[in-house]
């Protein structure tokens, strides 16, 4: 059994496709990142502006006391409603990337099924044991791996219900010390 030219040309190919795909995904990931900084730092700019303003404004050191505490509030909520957002690309990236992996891990099983196929046709007698134990070897690892990713899915939406209800805790304690 030889490797042919198109085989050569047909694995590079995936290869490149596939670095690709990660390659596009991360950049996705990154414009997002940088839309969300950018966004985080001109409002903290302008909060920043709107606070010192009202500081300067104010009329005695009660006033004064009374605006900081009422920024505190807004900036909370604003650094919950970052670290969300930052958590949702995070995900979204590595569900692309995940994609990515399980395609790649689809096709090279596919690959070697077939290699195993081939390989039987043109194998001596009895080595039929030896195949049928490679194919069981094959699918019990696939079988690992599927149990892998329900497990790593089961978990990031836990983590996700995690973050969802200490999202919510915190901002029920915010307001409750606001109406305190």
């Amino acid at each position: 059994m030889y490797v042919t030219p198109e085989q050569i040309q047909q694995a590079g190919k995936a290869n490149v496709e596939a670095l690709l795909a990660v390659a596009n995904a991360q950049f996705a990931a990154f414009e997002k990142l940088a839309t969300i900084n950018a966004s985080a730092v001109k409002s903290v700019f302008e909060d920043s502006i709107a606070n010192t303003r009202a500081l300067i404004g104010a009329k005695d050191v009660q006033e004064a006391v009374g605006l900081q505490s009422t920024f505190a509030q807004p900036a909370i909520e604003k650094a919950i409603a970052y670290s969300k957002s930052v958590y949702e690309v995070a995900t979204e990236a590595t569900g692309e990337l995940s994609k990515v992996a399980e395609r790649r891990v689809a096709e090279w099983n596919e690959g070697f099924v077939t290699l195993l196929d081939k390989v039987s046709k043109n194998a001596p007698a009895g080595s039929d044991v030896a195949v049928a134990a490679m194919k069981s070897m094959l699918a019990a690892g696939n079988a690992a791996y599927d149990n892998l990713n329900k497990v790593a899915k089961q978990a990031t939406e836990i983590a996700e219900a995690n973050v969802a209800a200490a999202t919510e805790t915190v901002k029920g304690l915010a307001k409750a010390k606001k109406a305190a």
